[in-house]
């Protein structure tokens, strides 16, 4: 399975996916720059953390209209499995391909550490491989990581289980609904403000998102076994 990197002036964790992409999982792994016109050859994309453009107007709003975005749609109109995390989940935001919005930490302050999920929906190509309500330990680092929607699509986030992980126990940055991560009605295209890529190995404290890109290469190969 071939992954792509998407970088974004300003992006700071591709070498970190990157990492555990190559490293962690063993798939091959390619950057792509962010003025690239075809991710035709990658079987999945990654929209790393980091502050895209110097996150001017607003987080992710500049990098929505990079030339790759324009590929990404197109993968994501495709079925191609595309996760956003942080910086990567606010230009998915920003660019429509998920829904809601983000907004300053309630504390207005930049939060970095480490916080407990819950696995609510295992029923995707993301989290096939955790547990139903299964409480993981994933790193965040971010000062615009508080979700918000209207009531309208939050019912429809909740009735069509497009809500795939909430914080568990506290609310570190004020989220609607303790949201930590979200699909869309699709179910290819996640985005999620913790850090999974920084929790594949136990010297980084943690394992736990290591699962997460593993489920992918299951979906992957579920969905491209050769019969005779």
């Amino acid at each position: 399975m071939k992954f792509a990197v998407v970088v974004f002036p300003g992006s700071n964790c591709d070498v970190d996916m990157y990492h555990a992409i190559k490293d962690e999982l063993g798939e091959e792994v390619e950057y792509v720059w962010h003025d690239a016109e075809s991710l035709d050859e990658f079987d999945a994309i990654l929209l790393p953390g980091g502050f895209s453009y110097g996150d001017y107007l607003r987080s992710g709003a500049i990098a929505r209209f990079a030339n790759v975005m324009k590929a990404i749609r197109k993968a994501a109109e495709e079925g191609k499995p595309i996760l956003g995390v942080c910086n990567g989940f606010q230009i998915l935001l920003e660019a429509g391909l998920l829904p809601g919005a983000m907004r300053r930490n309630h504390s207005l302050t930049f939060i970095c550490r480490s916080v407990a999920l819950r696995v609510e929906n295992n029923e995707t190509m993301f989290t096939s491989m955790y547990e139903q309500g299964e409480v993981i330990t994933i790193p965040i680092a971010h000062g615009e990581g508080n979700y918000y929607c209207d009531e309208k699509t939050l019912n429809q986030l909740i009735q069509n289980k497009q809500i795939v992980f909430r914080y568990e126990g506290e609310n570190p940055n004020g989220s609607l609904e303790k949201i930590a991560g979200i699909m869309n009605e699709k179910g290819n295209v996640l985005g999620m403000m913790p850090h999974p890529e920084r929790a594949v190995h136990e010297l980084l404290g943690s394992t736990d998102g290591l699962k997460l890109f593993q489920s992918i290469v299951k979906y992957w190969r579920e969905a491209h076994v050769v019969t005779a």
